[in-house]
């Protein structure tokens, strides 16, 4: 069993990765994609906003799929579509075309996302120990090859389809095979087996439970959106930068995001996970305040790279945190928990540009800011239950693969 877990982390592990790269290579690639299509800068918030409430929707019917088979061939399914929808986007020409193409990538990323964090949780549960934060690393990383790939596509005036072409054609194969070493660790059996979600210990979902988790979770991704839309601009328009320096912060915040979840699971199994996330919560406002008052591009940067740093750790644990609170039905309590990233995306964007237009950009920057402070309201939630692991008091490797081989 330990070597079927090690290959289901792996395999896991490539999948966050692939899943990363896809995602940056649609968000980065926006301007060519209304170019494209001719999409007018009045619709484009429309095609937007589909994307993430229709990956909402995905989410809630994975919570009702994952009942009737396992998350691991919900996910082994799901993530070919989101590729293959990909390479739909950079393949039309027709406005229905590429709205077809954005609603199949809204809701199969919406099933990805939360198989995904459902496997994660559960592998965590059966090594007794955080890899959460390491999953998550994977997808940073991703994201960096997947903007690399981007920049290199609208660099040399490649088409989207020839550029999104042999990302997929590489990508597809490779986890379709990687899908068969996924592991639904709550039965510690693989791709085959029921999972059993929703039922067991810990009895159904209690929303009013879940809720605090669900104000971090959108809490997280409204910081995050407020990077990747809005720190071009901030750079560009309030600090002065040249407009081949404002595309630096969100590059050093994914590194940073790479970087703190690749030594995050150290942080969590050394001091605990509510220790993580304060100091992930003190750390990502920190940022946010040098980036309101800083008199400069470069400060102004430094403010990025220290919020990517805090804010990176936050996400991996509210899942994990999920998935303890609720071990009898942490897949369900994942799937809920998953559409409130998507809350969050929908929210982030439009509040801080509301706010820097009807205000100023600095002050607008003070409210994620404060809501991210809010979490340490709720950091007791991610307090180590029975379960007690990531606080110092892990079990040990052979109880979890005894425990694993059982069911778990």
């Amino acid at each position: 069993m330990t070597d079927e877990l090690r290959r289901g982390r792996a395999s896991l592990a490539f999948s966050f990765l692939v899943q990363g790269v896809t995602f940056a290579l649609l968000v980065t690639r926006i301007p060519a994609i209304q170019d494209q299509y001719g999409i007018s800068d009045g619709l484009l918030p429309v095609f937007l906003a589909a994307v993430p409430i229709l990956a909402g929707v995905g989410s809630v019917g994975t919570e009702w799929l994952v009942k009737r088979v396992p998350p691991s061939r919900v996910l082994r399914w799901s993530q070919p579509v989101v590729l293959l929808a990909l390479l739909g986007v950079g393949a039309g020409d027709a406005l229905w075309q590429v709205a077809v193409a954005l609603g199949a990538f809204g809701l199969s990323v919406g099933a990805l996302d939360a198989s995904m964090n459902m496997l994660g949780v559960s592998l965590q549960r059966a090594y007794g120990r955080s890899i959460m934060l390491g999953f998550h690393a994977a997808y940073s990383l991703g994201g960096i090859a997947g903007a690399s790939i981007a920049w290199a596509g609208a660099h040399w005036d490649l088409s989207l389809f020839v550029s999104y072409l042999p990302v997929v054609v590489v990508l597809l194969p490779t986890a379709l095979v990687g899908s068969r070493w996924y592991v639904d660790a709550g039965t510690g059996v693989g791709v085959g087996a029921g999972s059993g979600v929703g039922e067991g210990k810990g009895g159904p979902v209690v929303f009013k439970l879940l809720l605090p988790l669900c104000l971090v979770m959108t809490f997280a991704y409204i910081g995050d959106s407020t990077v990747s839309n809005w720190s071009a601009k901030y750079l560009q328009d309030v600090l002065g930068s040249s407009e081949e320096v404002s595309t630096v912060p969100y590059n050093v915040y994914m590194v940073m995001t790479l970087l703190g979840r690749g030594l995050g699971d150290l942080g969590v199994r050394r001091f605990g996970a509510v220790a993580v996330v304060r100091a992930g919560s003190v750390v990502a406002a920190v940022g946010f305040a040098v980036v309101a008052v800083a008199p400069g591009a470069w400060t102004g940067i430094l403010g990025f790279t220290v919020l990517g740093i805090g804010l990176c750790v936050i996400v991996p644990q509210t899942f994990a945190a999920a998935g303890r609170l609720f071990p009898g039905a942490s897949d369900a309590a994942v799937a809920r928990l998953n559409v409130f990233n998507y809350v969050g995306f929908l929210i982030g964007s439009p509040l801080v540009g509301a706010l820097g237009d009807a205000w100023n950009y600095r002050g607008a920057m003070l409210v994620p800011m404060v809501l991210v402070l809010v979490t340490l309201l709720y950091a007791r939630s991610f307090a180590p239950g029975a379960d007690r692991y990531g606080d110092g008091h892990e079990r040990p490797r052979t109880a979890d693969v005894g425990r694993g081989s059982n069911g778990l």
